[in-house]
């Protein structure tokens, strides 16, 4: 099993002022990407830059609140399926880690968790989820 870092997210408190900031530097987002809760841009060498609303990240964990002293960015490693997700997650908080939130199958068709690393950044575990009949 191979873990490939493939996504930085970031939270922002408004989105759509964001979007400009970011495609100044030459990043595409689709059209009416200000209206989405969750946004991404691909970056050179197969790398996403995701952008979500605060309430989005609300609707999963809904006592998140913003970091006081700024850092909104969590990092996101890619897993070669769900069931590594679980396992991942399980052994990083048997390592002692904190374990944020445990793997659930996620409404945008990922299974996803999230641990803290040493320093208490948010380190996200996702793969996607097979489709119904496969």
């Amino acid at each position: 099993m191979t873990v490939r870092f493939a996504v930085t997210g970031l939270v922002a408190s408004d989105l759509t002022a964001s979007l400009a900031f970011y495609r100044r530097l030459g990043l595409v987002f689709p059209e009416g990407a200000e209206d989405q809760p969750h946004v991404e841009a691909a970056l050179p060498g197969g790398l996403v830059l995701a952008l979500d609303t605060e309430e989005t990240i609300r609707s999963f964990l809904p006592g998140w609140q913003p970091p006081a002293g700024g850092g909104r960015v969590s990092l996101a490693f890619r897993c070669d399926s769900p069931a590594e997700v679980d396992a991942r997650y399980e052994e990083l908080v048997a390592a002692g880690h904190h374990g944020e939130l445990k793997p659930w199958d996620a409404f945008w068709r990922q299974r996803y968790a999230v641990v803290h690393d040493p320093d208490g950044n948010e380190v996200a575990l996702f793969a996607p989820l097979p489709v119904r009949g496969e």
